[in-house]
């Protein structure tokens, strides 16, 4: 994990990788819980009979779910010393380039494309995420975040 002393240490990392994640393992009852969660019950991600029949030959994440592990891949990536607050701003651009069949371990690359400062005492950042699959060529979710962050040190 990076630890920013302050917010000029952030913004002279503008265009640089600034963190590749620890992996993380997709499991089915991670999958099930999502899709409880947000009612997607579609076969290819909670029917593993099913899914051993289908397109990928065993259940996948959904591409929300892979998403979802944003905030989990920065806690891990980064941290400001001294702040009191990090916000999630939203997404720029998102896609989803290939699957995550359930067991896959993912990691994200980290690079920081765009640091303002904001008032009262904050920073905004736009991040592009890859996020990738163990052993996959190809990233299973790439995207453009933006994250604010208050209070630490200029």
């Amino acid at each position: 994990m990076r630890t920013f002393s302050s917010y000029s240490e952030a913004l002279s990392c503008v265009g640089q990788e600034v963190a590749v994640t620890d992996w993380i393992t997709i499991t089915q009852q991670q999958i099930q819980l999502f899709a409880d969660a947000t009612g997607d019950q579609q076969w290819i991600h909670v029917d593993a009979e099913r899914a051993a029949s289908g397109p990928f030959g065993t259940p996948i994440a959904h591409g929300f779910l892979t998403l979802s592990l944003l905030p989990q891949f920065f806690d891990g990536a980064f941290a400001f010393a001294g702040a009191r607050l990090g916000v999630n701003y939203g997404l720029n651009r998102v896609r989803f380039p290939a699957p995550v069949p359930v067991g896959s371990r993912l990691r994200a690359r980290m690079t920081l494309q765009q640091a303002e400062r904001i008032e009262p005492d904050g920073l905004q950042m736009a991040w592009a995420v890859t996020i990738e699959r163990e052993g996959s060529e190809r990233p299973v979710c790439v995207a453009e975040s933006l994250i604010q962050s208050y209070g630490a040190p200029h």
